[in-house]
């Protein structure tokens, strides 16, 4: 290589693209043959690796101070002045090797992804990827700086969805109706940065060549195992089998409150009256309770967490100005996944903390593969990692194995977090179902107002049992407040098909915990290198779409919803 490229990304962080040039320079002129193949694919994993490094260093901390400025300038610098050449040359680097016919072992999947990525690259593309990404930072912007007075102090939304789970239902109906008023106030400002998304993303698919967005982005995401058709059948086999089991739990709950109408506040609250469950007091007491139910499931795992722990790589807690939602990223040169979530102290966030660890459990396992390519598993597998690994958590969540409740708390944790899962369907389906509508009818979809009737009329669809009467405005704003539309778009289904697959682990798991375990830490181990329908049976589970599949799978969760209320 011209010359030496740094063992620590932070040493970068800063690197104009000149400072990445001479590598790929080398790269690209470097004799390319079978003695000389393996040396050269590890020689561009080593630079492409800082490059993923300082993206995803600099990345975070936008999301953890949104009103860093420094943090901002940085990330904006990098997706104008470094993102475009970077991608460029990584695209050059490709051609060369896909130019070359050499095959190496591992890496099929990679070069099928690669072939894929050649085929829908365009330069031109490059600058609206930019104005995309930054138009992602003012969703987060906007979303972030929404607060509310309550009860005398200045909250976030987030800090307020506690009050969700209290007894008391006239204190959760203003709780709810003043956190849906201000997203409200930001109506035209969401609408607004909706068009700017949209108008992006139509542009990009007609300059790849594609007749819609969706085309391209099927690509995009390597989904050679499944079509749009395949996703759509998988939410009519959702409306099928889950809709009903869905009904069911909000109708239990509805006459369990003694109510005529499940009203959307009444849906997290406990049925018995229960005080909300707190799971914990601090972040440290998160940190150290979550650690102990991994060492409890498989000690290498655990042995992951408390890495993470104290290498300071989790930043738990939520605050002002700090972006939304949770993630896992990677620090590829440090070899280290990071997590981000915003804790108030409920279990969701217990339920987060087992979700996002699944994901870094996964980057900890591939971490060895020698190559960057390698690395990228199929989204729909890597929710499988996180999904399963909340349902393997589920056993060890009481006390006696350091967890975070008694016997009695933790059946009525896992009892929500299973009603969770088969609520959670119906919702994906409304969301994937929205987006294929979006993208096969774009002209439409640039009025906000035919978004609103779209998502209403899903909603109705596939979300019964919750009354919203008189609510209209809130209930046809909800694509508004799903984060993945405007960031991710057609990110979603992944998690409607992993959670098929984790619950199939958790029935494996149901006959032999530690035989279950051991297949998922194997899958885990394959990256990027199989394909879909392989990385499942790995785990030894099946990747599917029908109804009979899921039917199985709703059958189970119901019949241990069945034992649970026994416990």
């Amino acid at each position: 290589m011209a010359t030496t490229i740094p063992t620590d990304a932070m040493q970068a962080l800063d690197w104009l693209w000149e400072d990445y040039e001479p590598f790929f320079t080398a790269l690209y002129e470097a004799d390319l043959n079978a003695a000389t193949l393996e040396s050269w694919l590890s020689d561009w994993s080593a630079i492409a690796n800082v490059a993923l490094e300082v993206l995803s260093r600099i990345s975070v901390a936008t999301t953890v101070d949104t009103t860093d400025e420094v943090a901002e300038r940085r990330y904006n610098t990098y997706m104008e002045k470094v993102y475009p050449p970077l991608a460029m040359a990584n695209n050059t680097l490709s051609e060369k090797l896909v130019r070359s016919e050499l095959e190496l072992s591992g890496f099929e999947i990679p070069l099928r992804n690669m072939r894929a990525d050649l085929e829908i690259f365009r330069e031109e593309n490059l600058p609206l990827q930019t104005e995309e990404s930054k138009a992602g930072l003012e969703y987060d912007k906007l979303s972030g700086a929404q607060t509310v007075e309550w009860e005398g102090k200045e909250v976030t939304l987030a800090q307020l969805t506690p009050v969700q789970h209290d007894p008391d239902r006239e204190r959760r109906e203003r709780a709810w109706r003043l956190t849906m008023e201000r997203r409200l106030a930001d109506r035209s400002a969401f609408n607004d940065l909706w068009r700017q998304f949209l108008t992006l993303r139509v542009q990009m698919a007609k300059n790849a060549g594609f007749g819609s967005y969706r085309d391209l982005r099927w690509k995009q995401f390597h989904r050679f195992d499944y079509t749009p058709d395949d996703a759509k059948a998988f939410c009519a086999a959702i409306e099928e089998t889950v809709v009903p089991a869905a009904r069911r739990v909000y109708d239990r709950k509805r006459a369990a409150l003694g109510l005529s109408t499940l009203r959307p506040w009444d849906t997290e609250v406990d049925p018995s009256g229960a005080d909300p469950l707190k799971p914990f007091e601090s972040v440290d007491d998160l940190i150290a309770r979550t650690g102990a139910i991994f060492n409890h499931v498989d000690p290498i795992l655990g042995g992951y967490f408390e890495t993470m722990a104290n290498e300071r790589l989790l930043d738990l807690d939520n605050r002002k100005g700090k972006a939304p939602g949770g993630y896992c990223t990677y620090f590829e040169v440090a070899k280290r996944p990071f997590i981000f979530m915003n804790s108030v102290g409920l279990h969701d966030d217990v339920q987060t903390m087992l979700h996002e660890g699944g994901h870094a459990f996964h980057a900890f396992a591939a971490a060895d593969l020698p190559y960057f390519q390698q690395k990228n598993p199929p989204m729909e597998f890597c929710e499988v990692a996180s999904m399963a690994m909340e349902l393997l958590a589920a056993p060890y969540l009481t006390t006696e194995h350091g967890g975070f409740y008694s016997r009695v708390d933790a059946a009525r944790a896992r009892t929500e977090h299973i009603e969770g899962m088969l609520r959670f369907w119906p919702y994906m389906a409304v969301v994937d179902l929205f987006q294929h509508w979006v993208y096969e009818n774009p002209d439409a979809a640039m009025e906000p107002a035919e978004c609103d009737a779209q998502w209403s009329q899903l909603w109705d669809r596939f979300m019964r049992g919750i009354d919203y009467s008189g609510l209209d405005d809130i209930k046809a704003t909800g694509w508004h407040r799903k984060l993945h539309i405007f960031h991710v778009p057609f990110y979603y289904v992944e998690y409607g098909l992993a959670q098929l697959g984790a619950a199939q682990v958790f029935g494996n798991a149901k006959k032999d915990q530690r035989a279950a375990v051991a297949r998922y830490r194997s899958a885990l181990a394959l990256g990027g290198t199989a394909g879909l329908p392989d990385l499942f049976a790995a785990a030894g589970v099946k990747f599917a779409f029908d109804a009979k599949t899921l039917g199985a799978a709703v059958e189970l969760l119901e019949q241990t919803l069945s034992e649970l209320a026994h416990a």
